[in-house]
């Protein structure tokens, strides 16, 4: 891996986290394994030399959302724990969501607290994902709906701190809740919003990176050749 990352200048590695994996759940069984399995996906980052592990907050079911955010925040610690993280050149992002019920991190300012937990603990930041953005209920279709939804994140969450962006359309609609994904441009996002996302001078250092469905071979390619597309030169 190390051997091609060299010989294709990949950088920064980013890798997500296991879908099953929820360090928010009240049931301590599952909390229990999800944090001995987010440890495992910490170290293996760390084996491969990833600047960046994704990591979604997780379900609350069972507890209120404030003890859901302690929750994840404090098992996050606690997978870490033992580990120089500190001078290992990773970083534990937290991703935003599309707001569903139960599903943590579906507004900036609780991606932004639990982050000013872990802060002063371990290397955090965040990864925002703009079709989990659009169906959560902000507007970045508009232009000045994007530029107040960035101002929004800066003011919490802080641009500064947001180095990972998903780039993916929806197929539902702003404010759903459904995380659905959707081709680039495609969806009830729309191209424009992505060009003036890639061309934004404030994100110039962010790496961009699409999680487009991949409904026939080459889908994939095609959607990060629609996106390179919208960069101007």
């Amino acid at each position: 891996m190390k051997r091609l990352r060299d010989k294709y200048d990949l950088k920064p590695l980013v890798i997500h986290t296991n879908y099953l994996v929820n360090l928010a759940g009240g049931n301590d069984l599952f909390l229990k394994k999800s944090v001995e399995a987010f440890r495992g996906e910490i170290e293996r980052a760390l084996a491969l030399g990833a600047e960046y592990l994704v990591l979604h907050p997780g379900s609350f079911r069972g507890l209120d959302r404030e003890q859901g955010l302690m929750r994840t925040a404090a098992a996050i610690a606690g997978a870490a724990q033992g580990l120089d993280l500190a001078n290992s050149g990773l970083t534990i992002l937290i991703e935003n969501t599309a707001g569903a019920e139960f599903s943590l991190g579906g507004s900036f300012e609780q991606v932004a607290e639990v982050l000013e937990y872990l802060r002063h603990l371990i290397p955090v930041a965040a990864c925002i994902d703009t079709c989990h953005t659009h169906v959560a209920g902000y507007d970045i279709v508009s232009a000045q709906g994007l530029q107040d939804t960035l101002r929004r994140l800066d003011e919490t969450v802080g641009l500064k701190d947001v180095p990972v962006w998903h780039c993916n359309d929806a197929k539902a609609a702003r404010g759903s809740g459904l995380d659905r994904h959707q081709h680039i441009g495609r969806g009830s996002i729309g191209l424009e919003p992505f060009r003036r996302l890639l061309n934004d001078s404030r994100l110039a250092g962010a790496a961009f990176i699409a999680e487009t469905p991949i409904d026939q071979p080459g889908d994939d390619a095609r959607n990060v050749a629609a996106l390179r597309k919208l960069v101007k030169k």
